[in-house]
This record gives structure tokens, C-alpha cells and sequence, in this order.
């Protein structure tokens, strides 16, 4: 499977000519959903939902479907009528060849008078590629690739490390990073990797791994 970072935290999955994009939110690149057979999206917030990036990909490609928590889909099910699926925690589904379980229910708290919001972590075929959104989500199977919020208003790196550390996954890649300015990445690189107990990567946007 072909791993390619976007911007901040959208990632692109390609295997078998099939290709699987998880949240294509405003922070990332305007085409970030183009070309998509199949769209994942974690939950409302506009860093990884934007609406207009989800109906340029769907409107460019007739093929192509969103899974997705109930506040996105009621956005765009109107529009594309038996395109948009609505999933929660514990579903599991076939997206564009990709076999994909959901888990978790809430955002991670930003603060006690903010409500929290829904969120749904998607594991990719068996724990290939388990992206979480915005919680800290320990799914029950074993995760080869974290992808690996590093930077957020709702988190700091302490929790990031015990993230680490639960999930026990072969790899971590960062991702909600587009905060993270290049000042500090040193330093969430040198302590994410000495404390995490895990191979601990980044890819610039654009960048592609194996996985």
C-alpha cells in the first residue's frame, strides 16, 4: 500500500488502482480529494472537512463514495444521492477495495465549555494504516502505521507519547502538523522518538512511503 501525506491531516492510500483519501479538511491542498475513489472523513471540524474539496472530488469522479460520521453526511447526501454512507464506531465496511473498521465516538476535549463533538477513527485493512482523527483512540486490534496527530489545541506531547506508547503500532507518522511550526519540529522528533518506543517518521506533503 502507498501512503502519500497532504497537508496538515489528510492522507491518501493508493493499492490495486484504487485510491482512498481521509480527511481533505481547508488546511489541506485544494485537490487533496481529487482523483479519489473513495473519501473518509473523521468529523466536522474544517481542518478536515471542507465541503467545496469533497464536491470537486465527487463531482470529478461519478465513482465516487464518502463514509462518513451523521453531521458530515447530512451535508452531502442531498447532493449525492446513495454516494454519502453514514458509519459510527464498531462498523466496518469495504471502501474502494479497502477493508476499513471504525472506532471511537468523541473528539478529544479542547476545553470543559466546549462541547464535544463526534469522531470516528478509521483502521484501515486488518491495522495497516489507522488514522484517528482528532481523539486518542486505542483501537482493539494490533496497528501497524499510526498516523500520529502531533500537534493540536487539544493535546500536548505528553499525551502524545502515552498515545504512542498504548497503540504499540510498528510505525508512527505525523500528522495535524500543520501548526507544528519548523522551529519545534526537532523537538517533537527527537522526543516522540527517544520516549515513544517506536519507529517514529514524517513526510513532508507530498512525500511517499511503503506501508
Amino acid at each position: 500500500m502507498k501512503l502519500t501525506k497532504k497537508t496538515h491531516a489528510c492522507v491518501r492510500l493508493q493499492k490495486d488502482g484504487q485510491t482512498l483519501v481521509i480527511d481533505p479538511g481547508g488546511f489541506s491542498e485544494e485537490d487533496a480529494a481529487v482523483g479519489a475513489d473513495a473519501i473518509l472523513v473523521t468529523h466536522e471540524h474544517p481542518d478536515h472537512f471542507n465541503e467545496g474539496r469533497l464536491r470537486a472530488a465527487m463531482e470529478a469522479n461519478p465513482g465516487a463514495r464518502v463514509w462518513t460520521l451523521k453531521s458530515v453526511a447530512e451535508q452531502l447526501s442531498a447532493a449525492f444521492p446513495g454516494r454519502v454512507h453514514t458509519v459510527g464506531h464498531g462498523d466496518t465496511f469495504t471502501a474502494a477495495g479497502f477493508d476499513i473498521q471504525a472506532h471511537g465516538e468523541l473528539h478529544a476535549v479542547i476545553h470543559p465549555d466546549i462541547p464535544r463533538i463526534t469522531n470516528v477513527g478509521y483502521l484501515v485493512d486488518d491495522g495497516t494504516v489507522f488514522h484517528p482523527g482528532d481523539a486518542l483512540t486505542v483501537p482493539d486490534h494490533p496497528v501497524e502505521t499510526l498516523m500520529l496527530p502531533v500537534m493540536a489545541p487539544w493535546n500536548k506531547i505528553a499525551e502524545v507519547i502515552d498515545y504512542v506508547r498504548e497503540v504499540k503500532p510498528r510505525r508512527a507518522y505525523d500528522i495535524h502538523d500543520a501548526l507544528l511550526t519548523d522551529l519545534a519540529r526537532p523537538i517533537y522528533d527527537s522526543q516522540i522518538g527517544a520516549l515513544g518506543g517506536t519507529e517514529h517518521l514524517r513526510l513532508t506533503p507530498g512525500g511517499s512511503a511503503q506501508v
